[in-house]
């Protein structure tokens, strides 16, 4: 727009002085290598304009001749330059779709092209990736390094890499250098924490934390969660060795995180040993107030060594009376009255447990709830049984792992804090990755695959009639005449009781008394039997179905 008013404005000045011109006339002589040339002014004037002009245009000829060369390169080069964008972008979008050919081939016109250009580079390394050659990968990457702007690319991608193919020697020296160079990078920052906790170098990870949090790469909270934890692992690794040391790492950790279970432990442990009851026994009231856990429960009882079941059962009383009504409380009294050998009060704990659904852990104090209370094997296989397919209780699952005890870094991803306390899923085995298949051998475990003879004959025998000689656990018992039916091991029936004959007949049998099942009893069977103790819950006896054996002779399972 100003071109155009600059342009009228010098098309109104010509005209406005010609006009002039032609209003003032007058006469000029102009005398040159001997000839004299007379005219007006207005012809004089046009032919000076006129003269002006063509010395521009001779001059603008003269100029593109002298530039035609350059403009010839400039114009090939724009061209390549144009040719190698469209390769960059087609090769781009052949990465993101996978297709390899269009990649490679895309990949290898843009770098003709446009030689060492950042995203060329790019687009070759990531072909490269793609066909899984990890050299030309990486001296794509390490070109990058030679530019600063694109230094912190190069060590992003040749990180990455080093990941990819499990190098974490290379990787850490990547995340380092690219920390140190920005440490507001984000990926650096926290790789680098990782990988600082995977060596166990306690000091440097709390340095990178902090430095993290100074430059926002985490908020204050997340900063202060991951200090506690690397405080804990690291009280825990030198618990013994340097108490005095631990205890302030262990206080601070606290201080951070009141709700990190194995700081609050940890701290009441060094406390306890240094004599300060108080604070040690506070630590563990205030971490059981925040969320119950059965490490709270066993490290306040278990605070002061020399005290005796009746000591912890009190302790663990006072310790339930702050979070009434939860499970946990229930479970951990239920342990303490059970070490007391209190097991009426210890059922009657569990009793709503039971009534909802009983866990595992449920399920196993029970079955010492039985023994002690002396009551029948049947019964005490039968709760044991029940704890293999009972739900599970929680525990530390971090990344699919499962385990009963705490660790700062996951054993899987390397992820700082990534163990969580709940309940793991059904398909992933306790204690790492066992197989699920293994269950019946654990329901043998638990339940036992076959009772001493001993035991029977004691359960067969009136209360009056003398005990007879106990045959050793070890002896071998004959296998029955007929094979015995399969037989269910998840189920547990309790045994009703045998009458053993005092004189052998010519044909002995031995008599089953009538099951009690809810009330109604069910006929007893005509010939011999001895009945299968993991054949029904101890909840629902169920129908006894009869086995023939050999005279006097008692086996359990075929």
């Amino acid at each position: 727009m100003i071109r155009l008013l600059v342009f009228l404005l010098a098309l109104v000045g010509l005209a406005f002085g010609f006009s002039w011109l032609a209003d003032h006339p007058g006469e000029a002589s102009i005398t040159w290598l001997g000839q004299r040339v007379e005219t007006d002014t207005t012809t004089l004037g046009i032919a000076l304009a006129v003269g002006f002009v063509a010395l521009i245009i001779v001059l603008v000829v003269l100029r593109a001749i002298w530039n035609a060369p350059g403009s010839l390169g400039s114009f090939f080069g724009r061209r390549r330059r144009e040719r190698g964008w469209r390769a960059l972008s087609r090769g781009m979008i052949a990465v993101g779709a996978g297709d390899l050919g269009v990649a490679v081939k895309a990949a290898a016109d843009a770098r003709s092209d446009l030689g060492d250009e950042p995203l060329a580079l790019l687009l070759e390394a990531q072909q490269a990736q793609l066909l899984g050659d990890r050299g030309t990968a990486g001296r794509a990457f390490e070109a990058m390094l030679e530019k600063p702007e694109t230094r912190l690319l190069g060590l992003r991608g040749l990180y990455v890499e080093a990941v990819r193919w499990g190098d974490g020697p290379g990787a850490e020296k990547y995340a380092e250098a690219a920390h140190r160079a920005a440490p507001r990078l984000a990926w650096a920052g926290q790789a680098l924490v990782e990988y600082r906790t995977r060596g166990r170098d306690w000091q440097g990870a709390l340095e990178t934390i902090d430095q993290n949090r100074r430059h926002g790469i985490v908020d204050k909270v997340a900063a202060k969660r991951l200090r506690a934890v690397v405080l804990t692992a690291d009280g825990l690794e030198r618990e013994t060795s340097h108490p005095d040391i631990v205890r302030g790492t262990a206080l601070e950790a606290v201080g951070l995180a009141p709700d990190l279970v194995p700081a609050a432990t940890l701290a009441a442990r060094v406390l306890a040993r240094a004599g300060d009851m108080r604070k040690a026994t506070k630590i563990l009231e205030t971490a059981w107030k925040a969320g119950p856990h059965p490490e709270l429960a066993e490290a306040y009882a278990r605070l002061r060594p020399g005290d005796g079941a009746r000591d912890r059962l009190a302790r663990i009383r006072k310790l339930v009376e702050a979070r009434p009504n939860h499970a946990e409380g229930a479970l951990a009294l239920a342990r303490a009255l059970v070490d007391a050998h209190d097991f009426a009060a210890a059922r009657e704990a569990l009793k709503p447990l039971v009534a909802e659904g009983p866990t595992r852990r449920v399920c196993l104090l029970m079955s010492e709830i039985e023994d002690g209370e002396g009551g029948t094997p049947g019964a005490v296989r039968g709760w044991l049984t029940r704890a293999v397919h009972a739900p599970r209780d929680p525990a530390w699952v971090a990344d699919g792992f499962v385990t009963d005890r705490w660790s700062a870094v996951s054993p899987i991803s390397g992820r700082l804090d990534a163990f969580e306390w709940k309940v793991p899923p059904e398909d992933v085995a306790q204690l790492g990755w066992e197989d699920p298949a293994d269950e019946a051998d654990e329901t043998q475990a638990l339940s036992g695959a076959i009772v001493p003879i001993e035991t029977v004959r004691r359960e067969a025998t009136p209360a009056s009639a003398p005990a007879p000689t106990p045959v050793a656990a070890e002896e071998p018992i004959p296998a029955p005449a007929a094979p015995a039916a399969p037989v269910e091991p998840a189920k547990i029936v309790e045994a009703a009781p045998i009458e053993v004959p005092t004189a052998e007949p010519a044909t002995a049998s031995v008599e089953a008394k009538p099951t009690e099942t809810n009330g109604a009893s069910a006929p007893a069977p005509a010939s011999a039997e001895i009945v299968d103790l993991a054949a029904h819950m101890p909840d629902d006896p169920g129908p006894v179905e009869a086995e023939p054996v050999k005279p006097k002779r008692f086996r359990l399972f075929s």
